[in-house]
């Protein structure tokens, strides 16, 4: 584990396409997503046990696999921090930020019309960096182990107002 603050920068692109209408994002990659170059690839997170359980669909695949479900299922994937400072995966570390740019172009490139934010941190980074009208905004509960106070069942239900409805 590492214990010093470093630079890192966010190296693995966006997963989109121009049918998307649901942008998901979280605040930077833990040091395992950096590492594997794919999100929420820490296996102690439940992303995707939640996403396989709102969407009715086995997300627990290989990365590809991943990425072609999100599509199927009309979501972007991404984060709001390009780079930062960071003690390892630690949110409460963060220091230093360059915002993701690129959520601009992810929403004009596509039919985004949620964007859902997972944790705090997310929530309060968006809010901070920018302003998108027009877009539903969903500020959810952490899917990080470390959100406790969220069991998956609870975490689950209130992902589920994702969908589209």
């Amino acid at each position: 584990m590492v214990n010093k603050l470093t630079h890192a920068t966010h190296t693995f692109p966006p997963v989109y396409d121009d049918n998307s209408r649901v942008l998901i994002l979280g605040s930077f990659p833990s040091v395992k997503s950096r590492e594997s170059e794919f999100f929420y690839m820490h296996p102690q997170n439940r992303f995707w046990k939640v996403l396989s359980s709102v969407y009715n669909d086995d997300f627990l695949c290989s990365i590809e696999d991943k990425k072609a479900k999100l599509l199927k299922h009309n979501i972007a994937l991404y984060d709001v921090i390009e780079s930062c400072d960071i003690i390892g995966s630690s949110d409460s570390s963060i220091k230093n930020i360059e915002k993701a740019d690129i959520i601009i172009k992810i929403i004009k490139a596509s039919k985004i019309k949620k964007i859902v934010l997972n944790g705090k941190m997310a929530t309060n980074l968006f809010c901070k960096y920018f302003s998108i009208n027009n877009v539903q905004i969903l500020s959810l509960p952490s899917t990080s182990s470390a959100n406790a106070a969220f069991t998956l069942g609870k975490l689950i239900d209130e992902w589920s107002i994702i969908l589209d409805k």
